[in-house]
């Protein structure tokens, strides 16, 4: 591949993620904010997930609409038990705070429980993508991946930290490129971390048959 070729791939590439960068946020804001969130970024990853598998999208709105629509419901279940949950860490974390000097034992505790809730809501979206799992195998799946696969995790953490660095500097990219570049960088991870997961599993059941 030549380097104008190479340039052309990458040119078309950014153009189909600045769209759906555009699209994920059109449809949140469809959904009023909240009850949008969760099923347009269900609906991004869904396109991300085969773009990485070198499946054929051909028509983007399409199938962000049709995935939007059919994972509305069930998506703000997960969306109202997320927030649920990260609003009682705020509010625990606020009352720690005024509590500070009694209550000083209490933030390794919160702090571990914190973590958990950002690894699971990481991982959450590339596994409900890839997996047919009842309501909690979903949670607990995205949990124990994230916390398995440490050095993916650490990944999908520096991902986070570069985009808001760049954002800081060039905060024209939020509405082209925030989105859809972390949800392929996520995706890109948890689908190497499932693979170690995969390989390592194989092993294991080799060695068990010898």
């Amino acid at each position: 591949m030549s380097g104008w070729e190479r340039f052309n791939t990458f040119a078309i590439w950014m153009l189909k993620a600045a769209y759906l960068n555009i699209l994920w946020i059109l449809f949140t804001l469809v959904g009023f904010g909240l009850l949008g969130l969760f099923p347009s970024t269900g609906a991004m990853f869904t396109i991300v997930q085969k773009w990485l598998r070198k499946e054929p999208v051909e028509k983007i709105f399409h199938t962000f609409w049709n995935t939007y629509k059919k994972e509305f419901l069930p998506l703000n279940k997960y969306g109202l038990f997320f927030i649920v949950i990260g609003y009682m860490l705020v509010f625990d974390f606020l009352f720690l705070l005024k509590n500070a000097e009694k209550l000083t034992w209490l933030y390794p505790v919160l702090g571990f429980i914190t973590i958990s809730y950002i690894v699971t809501l990481l991982y959450f979206f590339p596994i409900y993508t890839q997996f047919n799992l009842k309501f909690f195998q979903y949670i607990k799946q995205s949990f124990l991946i994230g916390a398995s696969a440490l050095l993916e995790t650490l990944l999908i953490f520096t991902s986070c930290m570069l985009l808001m660095i760049i954002v800081r500097f060039i905060p024209g990219i939020i509405p082209l490129f925030t989105g859809s570049v972390l949800a392929v960088a996520i995706t890109w991870c948890s689908n190497r971390a499932l693979a170690r997961i995969h390989t390592r599993k194989k092993t294991l059941d080799y060695k068990s048959i010898l």
